[in-house]
C-alpha cells in the first residue's frame, strides 16, 4: 500500500473554504473524518448547501452536502 497526500475540506456553494477536515499524508485504505457542522473559528455554519472536495494522489471528487440545523 502507498501513502498519499489527503486534502479533505467544506465550502460553501459561493467557494468559500469553511473548514480544512484533513490535510496531510496518509496510508492507503479506508479513513473517517467526521464534521461537526462548525467553521474553522469553531462557530456554527447556517443550514443550506455545502460542497466537500476529497483530493488524494490523483484521485479528487467533489460531492454535495445538505446541513440542517
Amino acid at each position: 500500500m502507498e501513502a498519499a497526500q489527503v486534502d479533505l475540506s467544506i465550502y460553501s456553494v459561493e467557494g468559500r473554504l469553511i473548514r480544512t477536515l484533513a490535510s496531510g499524508v496518509r496510508v492507503a485504505g479506508e479513513h473517517q473524518e467526521r464534521w461537526d457542522g462548525r467553521d474553522d473559528r469553531g462557530q456554527r455554519v447556517a443550514s443550506g448547501v455545502y460542497f466537500y472536495r476529497l483530493s488524494a494522489g490523483t484521485f479528487v471528487a467533489q460531492k454535495k452536502l445538505v446541513v440542517l440545523n
